[in-house]
């Protein structure tokens, strides 16, 4: 398997080398030369085996002989071992035609677990094989940041310095970050709010010097990696409730279109999902996109759901890529015209497209809250704010025929006070946050400046640095 870039400048590269690359040199984000196919037969045979064999069949053809079967078995095998649930992400049935996914069974209880857990161990294969070291940089809305944290603590080959927006992610989420202790971990509160905080990110892998320096890798949901392990529990859930003899619909709460992309990458795959429902909270750039075929970022509103607090939706570009015809200079174009004018409008053909492959819609504050709210009393279950808006956009969407699968992202202890608001209690909290709530933060407050970003990491990365 070869990865090309979206904006067409760097050539084809090999998974390992996508892997520790992260953003593309050219800007863009990179994606399969082609897509693996899946036949009929082969779908059926998803049924009734275990989580980690069907995320071996799904990402073993993207990897190729970059990583020995054996092996690849292996890191899936540890990876998803940290989880609490042996299904890694169970099907919880809340309605007569309505599931929620449970993607939080990792350690840090959200949906970032599942792909950072794995991405890990084949990074730091990767870096071991070449005898090498990395820096990794981390923009966080929320959740990113400890899944990463949580994966690649301890790891003497890599340093990771997380930059999450002050004051904008929850204390459970916040914390998560901050009391990590091991010495490879740098935390970085912003001022700023996430959009802020992508752009540096960006601006260091744009720096070539800078990048070939400090030998800078991402883990967001811009590398491919993530994407790749995110499919999987497409396939699981989809087969587990009939497919391939019957499709199945999926609501996704998004904020940067990773999630969701998985699901799109899926269905390209030959997975039957009849429909991709795109969830937005208040900042709905995604859902304005859907509806006008304008894409123009406003100001970020703070909300009960700070992972989709977003205006800059990253993983959207591959998407475009796609619906544009495969046209690099299509993508140039584009971004080009978001950065001078602010926008850029979707010709009509690729509008039609994003409308053929997915629906769209929002949930404001309000309806986040009565929608935990009435998942709870009509059911009994706790569902968190990122969860709501999914369900709540679903039972919005019009002539749904299919079984619809709610992707739930978070567990609801990550949210305590808005649960409260929703239910009246506080929901059940997991022994890890409880201890966490005690132990001594540790993180830096810097400006929304790429030069002191810069400084930061050159004075405490160990790239380049001989060991002590």
């Amino acid at each position: 398997m070869k990865y090309i870039s979206t904006r067409g400048e760097t050539g084809e590269l090999g998974f390992n080398d996508v892997l520790l690359a992260g953003l593309a040199r050219d800007g863009g984000l990179y994606i399969p030369n082609k897509w693996p196919q899946f036949s009929l037969e082969e779908l059926k045979a998803f049924a009734g085996i275990d989580y980690n064999d069907a995320a071996f069949r799904v990402m073993q053809p993207f990897i190729g002989e970059d990583v020995p079967e054996n092996e690849l078995r292996s890191i899936i095998e540890n990876a998803y071992g940290t989880f609490s649930n042996k299904n890694v992400a169970p099907l919880v049935q809340v309605g007569s035609s309505e599931w929620l996914l449970e993607l939080f069974r990792g350690p840090t209880f959200a949906f970032k677990d599942v792909a950072m857990q794995v991405l890990a161990r084949l990074m730091d294969r990767a870096l071991q094989q070449k005898g090498e070291r990395a820096t990794i940089v981390v923009a966080t809305s929320g959740d990113t940041g400890g899944a990463a944290i949580e994966a690649f603590k301890g790891r003497d080959a890599i340093d990771i310095f997380v930059l999450h927006p002050k004051g904008r992610v929850s204390e459970v989420q916040r914390r998560q970050m901050t009391t990590v202790p091991d010495p490879n971990v740098h935390n970085i509160a912003l001022e700023g709010n996430f959009d802020d905080a992508q752009g540096l990110v960006k601006a260091l892998f744009n720096n070539s010097e800078v990048r070939d320096s400090l030998k800078i890798a991402g883990v967001n949901s811009i590398n491919w990696g993530r994407i790749m392990a995110q499919i999987v529990y497409y396939f699981s859930s989809a087969v587990a409730l009939g497919a391939p003899f019957r499709p199945i619909s999926y609501s996704v709460p998004t904020g940067n279109f990773g999630d969701i992309y998985a699901g799109y990458v899926a269905r390209k795959m030959g997975l039957p999902i009849e429909r991709l429902i795109i969830a937005t909270n208040v900042n709905d750039i995604l859902a304005r996109t859907h509806e006008t075929g304008r894409y123009e970022p406003l100001g970020v509103v703070p909300t009960s759901s700070p992972s989709m607090d977003i205006q800059i939706s990253s993983n959207f570009e591959r998407l475009l890529f796609d619906i544009g015809g495969e046209i690099p200079a299509r993508i140039v174009s584009l971004m080009e015209e978001l950065g001078s004018k602010g926008s850029f409008a979707l010709l009509d053909g690729e509008l039609l497209k994003l409308r053929e492959g997915f629906s769209a819609g929002r949930a404001d504050e309000e309806e986040t809250i009565d929608t935990i709210k009435a998942l709870y009393e009509d059911t009994g279950y706790v569902a968190d704010p990122h969860t709501a808006v999914g369900l709540a956009v679903a039972r919005k969407t019009e002539n749904m025929n299919a079984p619809i699968v709610v992707l739930s992202t978070a567990h609801p202890a990550k949210f305590p006070d808005v649960v409260e608001k929703a239910i009246g209690k506080a929901p059940d909290q997991p022994l890890s946050m409880t201890e966490q709530a005690t132990l001594e933060e540790r993180y830096v407050v810097l400006e929304n400046d790429v030069d002191a970003l810069i400084g930061f990491i050159e004075e405490n990365s160990r790239v380049g640095k001989a060991a002590s």
